[in-house]
């Protein structure tokens, strides 16, 4: 959850910036690549809010063990998803993304960190996997 908060504070950092930042004499926010960043950081923004609602379900109506997929697959997604809507905003800012003044690059760092502190994201592949395939025996 707090990837998704994370996540929705880079976007709008992004569009604010897009709305106001011109380039080769046009707003950024006009240009096809930006809206296509834009659009995928709010698709994968709702994606994982839903993975991490279906999961929190299965947590409180099947308890853990059952959600134990859900809760690997959060694990992997949310960082992930969240490392790439910084990145874009980031690269929104030009220059400016990568200093103080935006706390984006902080923000980098910290979803960076997330892919570690949870395990790695080939433990939880791994896991995933396995459930899978448990599905087939």
């Amino acid at each position: 959850m707090r990837a998704i908060g994370q996540a929705e504070a880079a976007l709008e950092k992004m569009c604010r910036r897009v709305k106001s930042r011109v380039a080769f004499g046009q707003p950024i926010a006009e240009q096809t690549v930006t809206l296509e960043r834009i659009a995928e950081a709010r698709i994968g923004i709702e994606q994982t809010r839903l993975l991490v609602l279906k999961a929190a379900h299965m947590m409180d109506t099947a308890g853990n063990q059952a959600a134990r997929a859900e809760i690997a697959m959060i694990k992997v997604a949310a960082p992930a998803m969240l490392g790439r809507v910084i990145d874009w905003s980031v690269q929104a800012h030009g220059g400016a993304g990568v200093t103080d003044d935006f706390g984006l690059g902080y923000a980098f760092a910290s979803a960076r960190a997330m892919r570690i502190f949870d395990g790695p994201d080939e433990v939880h592949r791994n896991q995933i996997g396995r459930l899978e395939l448990r599905k087939y025996n």
